[in-house]
């Protein structure tokens, strides 16, 4: 199982075999694949989750290159 996340919105999501990954909640066609294990991901809590994405998205923009 892999951890993928949207650059666009910050969506996560759980696949296991998929190399390409789409976001169903904005439609963003191609997701990040994260360094997140499964196992740590499952037991993350929403407000966790939230406070990761937002962490993921702020590492990535291009505003902190």
């Amino acid at each position: 199982m892999k951890v993928y996340i949207c650059p666009s919105c910050g969506w996560i999501r759980v696949v296991s075999r998929r190399k390409t990954v789409e976001c169903f909640k904005c439609g963003e066609p191609n997701m990040a694949l994260t360094k997140l294990p499964y196992e740590k991901a499952g037991h993350m809590s929403e407000e966790e989750r939230m406070d990761y994405a937002k962490t993921w998205l702020y590492m990535h923009s291009d505003k902190h290159k």
